[in-house]
């Protein structure tokens, strides 16, 4: 399974208004575990089965708890059983697609 997520403090954790400090203790939290992950400017992608990732989610969580008495978490995951390697597997079909000729559509029923 592949889990996005974004975690944050409530509030802003410093002068200028930024939670960076708390949202690093949660990607360094991501990290640490060994799972593959990809952190973008938006979202964290963890992947791995369900109990693994979600007690990563729940750490990294609990870490951002630290800066404050309420946190904010959104998450999408993409369930798939039987499949590995989708973290990069993805993107590469992707990036495969838009290299070769535009698709067409697949045609509709009765059309």
């Amino acid at each position: 399974m592949l889990v996005a997520f974004s975690v944050a403090p409530s509030g802003s954790t410093d002068d200028e208004g930024s939670v960076h400090d708390a949202v690093a203790a949660a990607v360094r939290i991501v990290r640490d575990s060994g799972l593959p992950n990809h952190t973008d400017s938006m979202f964290t992608t963890i992947e791995g089965d369900w109990d693994e990732v979600f007690a990563v989610v729940k750490a990294a969580t609990e870490a951002v708890a630290a800066w404050g008495p309420r946190v904010s978490l959104v998450l999408k995951a993409d369930i798939r059983g039987g499949r590995t390697g989708e973290l990069t597997g993805k993107v590469e079909r992707l990036e495969k697609a838009l290299a070769a000729a535009a698709p067409t559509p697949p045609s509709t029923p009765g059309a």
